[in-house]
């Protein structure tokens, strides 16, 4: 391969390449009004402070009811209190637990990302530096060639 073929497959491949994008800050700036509210929301419901604010919720609207005078109990025992308690407590407690989950395991999906990008640009940059020493061993090795060919003539 002559040093201008060379030059051409290089610039062929300059041309190929691509700018990297960070896809996080692409997918943050793609979300609309109501997707960044969505993620918002997501982000402190699904909070040990949220779950804890529902437990404690759940501890006084049940104590209340059970412990208060009965003349202030506005949902006595055991009519509703027991009804609710039984049916809604796995999601009242799963939901936010469940959330916690997601968005831990989101926050590493994306710390991944992060860093796959981070090497992805320095292994970029190393690849171009390698390319662009192989372009002058080539340099040379066709002048090392071209004295050989003249000592050989002459």
């Amino acid at each position: 391969m002559n040093k201008s073929k060379l030059r051409e497959a290089h610039e062929e491949l300059k041309k190929l390449r691509k700018p990297i994008r960070n896809v996080n800050v692409l997918h943050k700036e793609s979300l609309s009004l109501l997707e960044t509210f969505a993620v918002k929301l997501t982000d402190h419901v699904g909070s040990i402070g949220f779950f804890l604010i529902i437990f404690g919720w759940t501890i006084l609207w049940l104590g209340w009811n059970t412990i208060a005078p009965k003349e202030w109990r506005f949902d006595p025992f055991p009519a509703f209190v027991l009804w609710l308690f039984i049916s809604n407590v796995i999601q009242i407690f799963l939901m936010p637990l469940i959330m916690i989950g997601q968005n831990l395991q989101g926050r590493h999906a994306e710390n991944r990302a992060e860093s796959d990008f981070e090497v992805n640009v320095r292994a970029e940059k190393e690849i171009e530096v390698i390319l662009l020493h192989l372009e002058h061993q080539n340099e040379l090795i066709l002048e090392i060639l071209k004295n050989i060919m003249i000592g050989k003539k002459g």
